[in-house]
């Protein structure tokens, strides 16, 4: 992939726009050239059991800090909805990533219902993701444009 152009946003300093954005000029960025794959799945705690998958959570990210391939992983709390905003290199990671914490999200899955999972990624990543993982009903968002730094 060649170079695309992006706006290039800068932060105000003079004064009186200080906090807003203005688009000062054009610039290039390098298309992104990497697969990453992420996986964003939405739990929703069963009644009373918020408490028992807060003290769960570490114990997924502690496993999933031994995965090579793993590029973020962090879990956030809305009420009682749990979200996982997670990523790997390729397909190869996010299913290797599936199959290391399977004990645990069963484990999760008696305290909460999953109740949307997603699939980011570049088509050919997805393509490898979708068989072995067809029985989650998954929503599958297909890579059109980004940047990577």
């Amino acid at each position: 992939m060649g170079k695309q152009h992006l706006f290039r946003l800068d932060r105000g300093g003079d004064g009186g726009s200080a906090g807003r954005r203005s688009i000062n000029s054009l610039s290039t960025c390098a298309a992104m050239t990497t697969s990453p794959v992420s996986i964003h799945p939405y739990f929703r705690a069963h009644p009373g059991k918020l408490k028992t998958i807060k003290g769960l959570l570490p114990r997924f990210v502690e496993k999933t800090a031994t995965e090579p391939k793993v590029l973020h992983y962090e879990f956030t709390i809305n009420g009682d909805e749990i979200f996982c905003r997670e990523a790997y290199q390729d397909a190869e990671g996010a299913l290797a990533h599936i199959t290391n914490v399977g004990e645990l999200l069963a484990e999760m899955l008696t305290l909460s219902d999953l109740i949307r999972i997603e699939f980011h990624g570049p088509d050919a990543e997805l393509e490898k993701m979708k068989e072995p993982l067809a029985h989650l009903n998954a929503a599958w968002f297909s890579r059109v444009v980004g940047l990577e730094r």
